[in-house]
């Protein structure tokens, strides 16, 4: 499974697994419209199988916005293989994720990536503490 441009027909199954995994209402129309933005202009990357979708990540830049992936499909190497394409692609990247997501965390520190910054959550979208994180090329 080789990461590729999402299209809009991953729409829906992309906002599915969005959904799920941030606990926010589904079918916002605001979200699907951002999405479909984000798609148009080729900022979402997706792994894709049979049945669709198993995990994407939004990317403008260094910023990774979003790394998400279907619960079914967790420790297949489908978000590790979205981050290294991501990483191939830059020399610096940085995201934000919650300070009480040990996982993602140990995830994004096992991909090279390193705590920069905290935030008392001010400014997000969840309102909870999280952590910038930076990943850099050629870093010590």
């Amino acid at each position: 499974m080789t990461p590729r441009r999402a299209r809009l027909w991953h729409l829906p199954a992309i906002a599915r697994i969005l959904w799920r995994e941030t606990g926010w209402p589904a079918a916002r129309r605001a979200d699907l419209a951002l999405l479909a933005r984000l798609i148009r202009r080729g900022q979402v990357r997706v792994v894709a199988g049979p049945a669709g979708p198993r995990g994407f990540i939004i990317r403008d830049g260094a910023l990774v916005h979003a790394l998400y992936t279907h619960p079914r499909a967790r420790r297949q190497g489908i978000g590790s293989r979205l981050l290294a394409e991501a990483q191939e692609a830059a020399h610096r990247l940085e995201l934000w994720t919650g300070q009480d997501n040990g996982a993602a965390r140990a995830f994004y520190a096992r991909h090279g990536f390193y705590p920069a910054m905290l935030s008392n959550g001010e400014g997000n979208d969840d309102g909870v503490p999280d952590v910038q994180m930076i990943w850099e090329r050629n870093a010590p």
